[in-house]
């Protein structure tokens, strides 16, 4: 969605799109509620901006609809599609990594009572691997800190990914002929 479209969108439209970013309500309502953007940087940075103020119970709310890393997301929306793609390097992993994966995850889930999350996009299914197994030292206190850092930037990914410049506005853009 150009990003002219996303300031014009009804509150609706702009939150259901803003809500597979994060599904934290307040933030969404936040979001979209500081339009209109005057660029995808100020929006990207007010985002970010909130999100830095996430609570653990935003944490919790918003990974109610993650789906565990090496494990294919079910459904057929924009946040299924968007943590298939995120995902995608996890088509390459080993059986061996796909299982210390799975068993890593019912670890952390019985430790932390939480999917693990971590940014999936541009990482192998070996450092992803990697960081579960660091992360499940970390004390719950320091874990929360790092989920929700993860969460942000997987929200900013996502908001990246989205929105794009109004032809109006990029230079770049092709006039029609």
């Amino acid at each position: 969605m150009e990003l002219d479209d996303f300031n014009a969108a009804d509150a609706a439209t702009a939150a259901a799109l803003v809500g597979v970013w994060a599904a934290i309500p307040a933030w969404v309502d936040a979001v979209v509620g500081g339009r209109p953007y005057a660029s995808i940087d100020a929006l990207a940075d007010r985002a970010a901006e909130l999100a830095a103020t996430w609570t653990r119970a935003d944490l919790d709310a918003a990974l109610a609809h993650h789906p565990r890393i090496g494990e294919k997301p079910g459904g057929s929306g924009a946040a299924a599609e968007a943590s298939r793609s995120e995902q995608s390097s996890m088509a390459h992993a080993t059986d061996d990594v796909a299982a210390r994966l799975a068993a890593g995850n019912r670890g952390y889930e019985a430790r932390f009572g939480r999917v693990f999350l971590i940014r999936a996009a541009g990482r192998s299914p070996e450092e992803m691997l990697g960081e579960l197994e660091r992360r499940l030292d970390n004390t719950d206190e320091a874990e929360a800190t790092e989920a929700t850092r993860q969460l942000a930037e997987i929200a900013l990914l996502r908001l990246r990914s989205a929105i794009t410049p109004s032809a109006a506005s990029d230079p770049h853009a092709r006039m029609p002929s």
